[in-house]
């Protein structure tokens, strides 16, 4: 509760900061006033090859985490489970070889665990990507512009930078920003140059926090700072994700603007946010590059969506 409120403050006081931005126009987007795919117009067929030429031993790595019930999660966002059987197991069964079957209802939030987040999910006062007004897409139904089902299908190249190298310690500190020099830093180190059409996922080793210390692991992190985010986004970077619930580091770097880093990436640059990425055995691997797959589900009108990244080495 204590969480909420304080994020609530910092929201409210972030209203005058939130109007100056918008005075900036952030929009028209640079791919165009009637863009919608933002930067995953730096996707293309080249870009998908030459990541497949980064496999080379076949190993699989599935970055998202299992949701479930104990699944840290903003509240009041939450998952449960309907199994459905057409009996009690011990009854009749269907025609001459015997069929029984077991079916499933899910009841969740589709923010929780791993998770994409599209343009209408964030935006700055009432604007999202390419400065389309809430009015424009929202629909109690589902969202008619940005759902998450027109994220297009992804295979690229990915980047790990390990933060845990840079600052030498096995989980960062709360609050810990990394911006330009460390990403240029944690790039240098890794040996490798991000580019047009990347995703970049950082290792902070946070996530050892959601096993152990669920509400710690959602009410404050390590993460990206606002300098960060728009110095990706001018690499033409087409995802950022991190091991982390929220991708910026948080206590904020400006408490009065809450969330900037999502407003910078989502909303200004068309630039998807991956949370809650496991990245653990990637790091584990010393991996710095690979093969990063993602087809999301296609739920019409979502905002956010639950999503299993595959990276392939």
């Amino acid at each position: 509760m204590r969480m909420i409120v304080t994020l609530l403050a910092g929201a409210a006081l972030a209203v005058p900061a939130l109007a100056q931005d918008t005075e900036k126009k952030w929009y028209p987007s640079k791919y165009g006033a009637e863009d919608t795919k933002g930067a995953m117009n730096n996707l293309s067929e080249t870009g998908t090859v030459n990541a497949a030429k980064l496999v080379k031993t076949g190993k699989t790595y599935a970055l998202g985490v299992v949701t479930g019930p104990k699944t840290p999660a903003y509240p009041p966002r939450s998952y449960s489970a309907t199994i459905l059987q057409s009996n009690d197991g011990q009854g009749g069964s269907m025609g001459a070889n015997k069929v029984t079957a077991h079916d499933d209802i899910i009841h969740s939030w589709v923010g929780i665990g791993t998770q994409i987040d599209g343009f209408a999910h964030l935006g700055i006062d009432h604007h999202y990507y390419n400065g389309v007004k809430g009015r424009e897409l929202y629909s109690p139904a589902g969202v008619t512009i940005y759902g998450t089902e027109t994220i297009l299908p992804t295979a690229t190249r990915g980047v790990l930078l390990d933060m845990t190298k840079h600052f030498g310690k096995a989980v960062l500190e709360p609050g810990t920003a990394f911006n330009r020099v460390e990403i240029d830093a944690a790039a240098k180190a890794a040996g490798v140059t991000i580019g047009k059409g990347d995703v970049v996922l950082f290792h902070t080793g946070w996530m050892t926090k959601a096993a152990t210390d669920p509400q710690a692991f959602i009410a404050q992190q390590p993460g990206l700072g606002v300098e960060g985010a728009e110095y990706l986004a001018s690499l033409d970077v087409v995802m950022v994700g991190a091991d982390t619930a929220a991708l910026e580091a948080i206590p904020f770097e400006d408490p009065t603007k809450p969330f900037i880093v999502h407003q910078t990436l989502l909303a200004k640059h068309g630039v998807h946010v991956l949370e809650s990425i496991n990245t653990a055995e990637l790091a584990k691997d010393g991996a710095t590059e690979f093969m990063f797959v993602l087809g999301q589900p296609r739920f019409k009108g979502a905002v956010q969506m639950v999503i299993n990244p595959v990276a392939i080495r």
